[in-house]
């Protein structure tokens, strides 16, 4: 999935405001305005379109986490991860940290979008890359869990 494609929908599901965004990708050591903010959420098609490249998805998503649940004790900053391409596996787990979502709040989610899992499904995804149960979160899995989220606060499909 596209990483503007990932935002503009995330965001719609919560219901995120232009500001609350912006201090998102600050808190996540990025520093946007309005302007560049409003050009990432715009289709791809439209003009005066920017992609969302990794790096600034990872500060979003590090961002988000921050927001919602503080900094973790002890850390100053969030670690780098080594690996510089982002997964969805990875956009998926700092959603579910972000959320503070557990296995069964997961698999309800799911269940809205009209996915239905097993929990050892779900834990596969969670997993190391190099684990030998590791499952690789698909566009169509990410994409169902954002909508299920979307359904649960919104009560409506995208």
């Amino acid at each position: 999935m596209i990483n503007n494609d990932i935002l503009r929908r995330f965001r719609y599901a919560l219901d995120i405001s232009d500001s609350a965004m912006i201090e998102m990708f600050k808190l996540g050591g990025h520093k946007t305005d309005k302007a560049a903010l409003n050009a990432m959420l715009k289709k791809e098609e439209d003009a005066g379109y920017v992609a969302c490249n990794d790096a600034l998805m990872t500060a979003f998503l590090d961002g988000l986490i921050l927001k919602k649940r503080g900094p973790r004790e002890g850390s100053a900053a969030p670690a780098k991860a080594g690996d510089t391409r982002l997964r969805n596996n990875v956009i998926l787990k700092k959603m579910r940290i972000a959320l503070n979502l557990n296995e069964d709040d997961m698999l309800a989610i799911m269940k809205l979008a009209g996915v239905v899992i097993s929990s050892s499904e779900l834990s596969a995804l969670f997993r190391r890359k190099d684990h030998k149960h590791y499952k690789e979160c698909g566009d169509q899995f990410l994409r169902n869990f954002i909508q299920g989220l979307t359904i649960k606060n919104r009560g409506e499909k995208e």
